[in-house]
C-alpha cells in the first residue's frame, strides 16, 4: 500500500429509515421535520428551517400519520392568539425509539467496519 493510501481514513455511512408496505414512513429527514415542528410550534416555520415546502412538511406529516395509525402533530388554528402546532406524545416515544435504534445500529455498523477493516471510526450518522 502506497504512503498516502495509508494515510486516509476510510469512513463508513449509513441510513436507517422504516418502510411500512414498501413504502418510507420514518428517516432522519422526517426526524428532523418533526424536532423542528416541536422547536418552533408551527409547521410553516419547520419546513422553512428544514428548506422544504409548508405542502411538502404537511404532506410527510399525514403520510407517517395514516401509516403508523397514530397522530403525531396536533394542530391549532390562528386567530388573535395565532395558530400552531405540537407534537403529540405517542410522536415523542416513537421518536425516541427510532432514535435509540439508530444509534444502536451505528454502533453495530461501527463495530463490524473495525472489526473487517482493522480500523477505529466512528459511523457518521445521516
Amino acid at each position: 500500500m502506497s504512503d498516502s493510501a495509508e494515510k486516509r481514513q476510510i469512513e463508513i455511512r449509513s441510513k436507517i429509515w422504516l418502510e411500512i408496505d414498501g413504502k418510507c414512513v420514518f428517516s432522519k429527514g422526517r426526524v428532523i421535520l418533526l424536532e423542528a415542528v416541536d422547536q418552533y410550534g408551527s409547521i410553516n416555520r419547520a419546513a422553512a428551517e428544514t428548506g422544504i415546502s409548508y405542502r411538502r412538511a404537511w404532506g410527510y406529516i399525514k403520510a407517517m400519520e395514516k401509516r403508523l395509525g397514530m397522530d403525531l402533530v396536533e394542530t391549532k388554528t390562528g386567530g388573535n392568539g395565532g395558530g400552531g402546532a405540537t407534537l403529540t406524545d405517542d410522536a415523542r416515544r416513537f421518536l425516541s425509539r427510532y432514535e435509540a435504534l439508530a444509534e444502536g445500529i451505528g454502533e453495530m455498523v461501527d463495530k463490524r467496519f473495525g472489526d473487517i477493516f482493522n480500523q477505529k471510526t466512528t459511523v457518521k450518522k445521516g
